[in-house]
């Protein structure tokens, strides 16, 4: 695991300067008119299609997009194989990327793309970069709990006083991810024996994270852990309705990590070059701007502050841990956290 400090600075985003960054494109539908990329996105139409809209306006590229579940999305790729029409995975977390690079699935993307972040924030062999960060916090209803009694760390949660209060998203890829790590810095006893306390005390299954602030906002659950950009969002769309507030643990507490979400270009694709200029677009300042202004994440790319509403970004991050480790788990994460119980809660 590396620690990771962000020292950025304001860059203000222009259209020329994206026309730039998508590698030459010269004005809207220009000489990659009739291409077509196909992407398979681990990342929701309402967060990622804005980006899509503005490199198809930009490039003349058709882009073809299935939308699903990054976990769902990898092991379909992995099924096709080299029939996959996939050319861009992106994915909510590293795991799946790494499930996908043990498979000899992925090609190596431009040197120029990758140095875009920070080593931490890519794979180590180049294979795939991340563009965003989700750290993992404790959202908690804020008429039910005063801020003097939040916990210190995610192990306070298996405690009598979180008896039946706490959301757990058990089947979502960024709680997977997280849990790998958590397991790999912890060893696996005493991350099943984490989990298991977590079920015995009553935690509750919800599938989605925005499900679970919702559920926090109107007092269905005290608390729950999940990605904080969520809660951001909630409260910029409903103001002081909204009655959750984000709860970070203590520094160096597992359970606030930052979570990066990646993209990658499969080996068998044709359109490589093309590919790697929608990268880059992910990864230009006005493309970064809109992923921490619009939609509260942290930006990755070097030079682009986080939106001044979101505290400083934890400095552990599942994308700096080697992939290898994170793909040789994945399947055994599922395995536990199946096994556990909490998927029936």
């Amino acid at each position: 695991m590396q620690n990771r400090h962000h020292h950025l600075t304001t860059v203000l985003a222009t259209t020329l300067l994206l026309t730039a960054l998508v590698a030459g494109a010269t004005s809207c539908g220009g000489d990659d008119d009739g291409q077509t990329l196909t992407i398979y996105s681990g990342r929701s139409e309402k967060l990622v299609g804005p980006i899509f809209a503005e490199f198809e306006a930009v490039t003349g590229v058709t882009l073809d997009v299935r939308y699903g579940s990054s976990n769902d999305l990898a092991l379909a790729i992995s099924t096709e194989g080299d029939k996959t029409p996939a050319d861009v995975f992106l994915s909510r977390s590293p795991g799946p990327a790494g499930y996908l690079d043990d498979q000899g699935m992925l090609a190596p993307i431009d040197t120029k793309t990758l140095e875009r972040v920070d080593p931490g924030d890519r794979s180590p062999d180049g294979t795939w970069v991340g563009f965003a960060g989700r750290a993992r916090v404790l959202v908690y209803n804020i008429d039910e709990v005063a801020e003097a009694d939040l916990p210190g760390s995610v192990f306070d949660l298996t405690g009598p006083g979180y008896q039946n209060l706490v959301a757990v998203p058990g089947s979502n890829s960024s709680f997977q991810d997280w849990f790998t790590v958590f397991r790999l810095r912890n060893g696996d006893d005493m991350a099943v024996r984490w989990l298991d306390d977590m079920v015995a005390n009553g935690a509750r299954f919800y599938p989605k994270n925005r499900a679970i602030v919702e559920a926090v906002g109107r007092n269905e659950i005290r608390f729950g852990l999940v990605n904080h950009y969520y809660n951001h969002q909630e409260v910029a769309a409903n103001g002081d309705a909204q009655r959750s507030a984000n709860h970070g643990f203590n520094q160096g507490d597992d359970g606030g990590l930052m979570i990066i979400a990646t993209a990658a270009i499969l080996d068998q694709s044709d359109d490589r070059e093309l590919a790697n200029r929608l990268l880059t677009h992910l990864l230009s300042d006005s493309q970064q701007r809109y992923l921490t202004d619009t939609v509260y994440e942290y930006p990755l790319a070097i030079g682009v502050d986080a939106a001044e509403t979101l505290p400083p970004a934890p400095a552990d991050t599942v994308g700096a841990v080697q992939i290898a480790d994170v793909a040789a788990e994945f399947t055994r994460t599922i395995e536990i956290i199946e096994a556990s119980g909490i998927l029936d809660q």
